[in-house]
This record gives C-alpha cells, structure tokens and sequence, in this order.
C-alpha cells in the first residue's frame, strides 16, 4: 500500500465554512459600479462585497459599543 500525498488546498474546518447567503437587490448601475470597483481592488465580487460589509458592520457596531459576532468567532479559534 502506497503513501500518496493529497493534492490542492486542505479541506477547511466546519466553523470556516461559507454557507450562508444574502440576497441584495440592486440596481443595474449599482451592480455594475461594485463590480468596476471589485476589478479595481483585484477581487472577486463576492469577496469585495463581503470585505466592504464585514469593514462597515465593524466599524458601526463598535462605534455603538456592541461586540463584533464575527471578530468574536476569531478569538474563540
């Protein structure tokens, strides 16, 4: 019986999983600026948007003296 080493990036642990989804409407205009600005930054949309979320979420809830669910997540690991 042979050893072989797997190939590609390791599996990743349930909590880093992405399974959620949110669904925004949104205008044509608006779609197509996200994605301008997605191209401009090197990212995906999909990591744009959510970079540009978790940033604004952050930075609100902390200003209000609320805990961050996801930074909290982080410091649990």
């Amino acid at each position: 019986m042979s050893t072989k080493k797997r190939r590609g990036r390791p599996k990743k642990s349930s909590r880093d999983l992405q399974t959620d989804y949110l669904d925004v409407r949104l205008t044509e205009a608006e779609k197509d600026s996200f994605r301008l600005a997605a191209e401009l930054a090197g990212m995906a949309l999909s990591a744009w948007v959510r970079d540009r979320l978790r940033t604004a979420s952050r930075r609100e809830l902390l200003e209000s003296g609320r805990q961050v669910p996801f930074i909290q997540q982080q410091h649990e690991e």
